[in-house]
């Protein structure tokens, strides 16, 4: 396929050749670098150097936003290999016949605990997926491997049919009795065990030598990420739908009903209001204020941004404002075009460092999404300012939910609750035009 086009730098050559140690010797490696600092080439020239001398096949696993942006990679670096890059959804397509190496891109998406579910887990496709060619070596890609819990590693690890670490154990239960200090907790309904307080020595202990990890400090990263919070008037009517929510929980229009007649139900309400768009109780939805869409159009106009939204219909009302937009991170590249992204399904494996600005025209409850999707701007070579722009309306709730997830927290329903004093109550009718 020619020579590389891509001179990795330094300590990119040094891991990867690490990479390939411990693919010869323990059947899968780690490679746990922060975010810009190169994991995709390093993953790559790994693969390369172990079996690029008989192009060798290669699976690359990623998420489907990220796909573009992977190809581009590869062809910029062209190894001597034969590359499948496929989404985490898609695996049954993939014949696994001779492959060598398998490429899992942001591993902690195996990391549900205790207990994966079957039919929905990405664990089960993937340890399946593996059990095709249980003898490939397998290379794991993550910024963050186990961003809540060292409970986190086991299944991640647990996918390999023949080289996972754990096998002796059989399944996280018997692992958590050597490994976590099990708790309980009582939701009401009788105590359940708690799996979050795992040992993180004696985790490590085992799985050290398979971890790869490099910071954005050691690399000689110079992009501090400069936040900024602009609030915003919503209109009148935004308002009063919300006051009349918070007193009555339910606002009844001529022919549709938004009803919050639990904690839970008030919290994602208000939260979909207080940024322009709200969901029925039948399941429909509409876009009931454009204030914040249109504040972004005149703040930044003539600047090559990327905006960030939580729910399906701020995507509807993005694009109505936005017309020249595009989901793909290579398409973005294109002069005159805005990048629109899901938070959870953009906070990984994209790259938006051509932008200008990231803004968040909403903000999601976890605090993971607070720090991986910030980031989306840093890359080693970015000369402008990271500046992150939060876009919250004044008197809503998205200043709360930042607060929280800042000092890395989930914004929970008893965060909620406190911020709002929420609690069940009797659902009253009001009549209001929607």
């Amino acid at each position: 396929m020619g020579k590389e086009m891509i001179k990795l730098r330094p300590y990119q050559e040094e891991i990867a050749a690490k990479c390939v140690h411990l693919l010869k010797t323990k059947g899968m490696a780690y490679l746990a670098m922060e975010v810009r600092t190169g994991k995709t080439f390093t993953a790559l020239a790994a693969c390369n150097k172990l079996v690029g001398h008989k192009c060798g096949k290669v699976v690359f696993v990623t998420k489907k936003k990220a796909i573009s942006s992977i190809e581009a990679d590869i062809k910029a670096m062209r190894p001597k290999l034969q590359i499948v890059v496929v989404n985490y959804e898609s695996l049954h397509k993939v014949n696994m016949v001779n492959v060598d190496v398998v490429v899992l891109d942001e591993a902690q998406k195996l990391k549900q605990y205790p207990k994966p579910d079957p039919k929905s887990s990405l664990y089960h496709k993937v340890k399946a997926f593996l059990s095709g060619s249980p003898y490939c070596k397998i290379i794991f890609l993550s910024g963050t491997p186990s961003p809540e819990s060292y409970s986190e590693l086991y299944h991640q690890f647990a996918v390999s049919p023949h080289y996972n670490p754990f096998v002796e154990y059989g399944s996280f239960y018997k692992w958590a009795k050597d490994f976590v200090n099990i708790t309980q907790i009582d939701f009401g309904n009788g105590p359940v065990n708690c799996y979050d307080d795992a040992h993180k020595d004696d985790v490590m202990r085992v799985l050290d030598p398979y971890f790869l990890t490099y910071t954005q400090t050691q690399s000689g990263f110079d992009n501090q990420v400069n936040e900024y919070v602009l609030s915003v008037e919503m209109k009148p009517m935004t308002y009063a739908i919300c006051d009349k929510l918070k007193k009555y929980r339910v606002v009844e229009g001529k022919d549709n009903v938004i009803l919050a007649d639990t904690p839970v139900k008030l919290m994602q309400k208000l939260h979909q209001l207080y940024s322009g768009t709200v969901l029925f109780e039948d399941g429909e939805g509409k876009v009931i204020d454009d204030t914040k869409a249109q504040f972004i159009t005149n703040k930044f106009k003539g600047k090559k941004i990327a905006i960030l939204y939580k729910y399906k219909l701020e995507l509807d009302l993005l694009c109505s404002v936005f017309p020249n937009w595009t989901a793909d991170p290579e398409e973005f590249k294109q002069e005159g075009k805005t990048f629109l992204g899901q938070i959870q399904s953009s906070r990984e494996g994209i790259n938006l460092s051509i932008a200008d600005a990231l803004i968040f025209f909403n903000i999601d409850y976890a605090a993971l999404s607070y720090f991986q999707a910030r980031d989306r701007l840093t890359s080693k070579d970015r000369t402008k300012p990271n500046n992150v722009y939060w876009v919250f309306a004044e008197g809503g709730i998205e200043e709360r939910i930042y607060e929280a997830v800042k000092d890395k927290k989930n914004y929970t329903l008893s965060y909620f609750n406190r911020d709002f004093g929420t609690k069940s109550k009797k659902v009253e009718q009001t009549s209001l035009k929607l």
